[in-house]
């Protein structure tokens, strides 16, 4: 397929290594900053910090901001919704719906209503031993440390247009050139 590199000729070499490098030391130290603040649930913070880490800085600030407020959202109906009513797979859809009211009345894109449907999935799906509060905090400052750490990255060590992967072409009408019917 076009935009895909085969074979070990066509790996990518020195920009895999530093892309790869660079992603490893974020979510590492994302999951050491979210220990030290004793976080339960730590690995959220390097799984954040991975998907954010995967973007150019101008990219990762517009994201990061659109994937912060919807954790806080989904925390915060997760935490309202929790805290009133036991678990149950209803209340989770209605809980969710309501979720993407909300999240254009803030500002909040589908990117943010897809993390907060995530937090709210945890808060409200996953059992919990402590209040719904608490939990919601945890996974919003676990997700908050993430998304932290991987913009911290994008300034100390940012990747240069010319060292992102490759993606996968997507199908996608091309220009012609008007006169010749070639395409550019």
């Amino acid at each position: 397929m076009a935009g895909e590199r085969q074979g070990p000729a066509g790996w990518g070499g020195w920009v895999i290594v530093v892309h790869s490098a660079r992603t490893a030391v974020a979510a590492v130290v994302s999951l050491l900053v979210a220990r030290l603040f004793r976080l339960p649930e730590a690995y959220w913070a390097p799984i954040t910090t991975i998907v954010i880490a995967q973007s150019s800085l101008g990219a990762a600030l517009k994201v990061s901001w659109q994937r912060f407020i919807g954790t806080a959202l989904g925390a915060l109906v997760g935490a309202i919704v929790a805290s009133h009513f036991a678990p149950h797979a209803l209340l989770f859809g209605v809980s969710l719906f309501v979720l993407g009211l909300v999240c254009p009345l803030v500002l909040a894109d589908r990117s943010g209503y897809r993390f907060g449907g995530i937090a709210l999935a945890i808060v409200l799906l996953v059992p919990r031993v402590g209040p719904a509060w608490q939990i919601a905090f945890h996974r919003f400052a676990e997700v908050s440390i993430g998304i932290g750490v991987a913009l911290i990255f994008a300034l100390v060590w940012p990747e240069s247009e010319d060292t992102f992967l490759p993606e996968k072409e997507i199908d996608s009408p091309r220009k012609t050139d008007g006169d010749a019917g070639k395409l550019r």
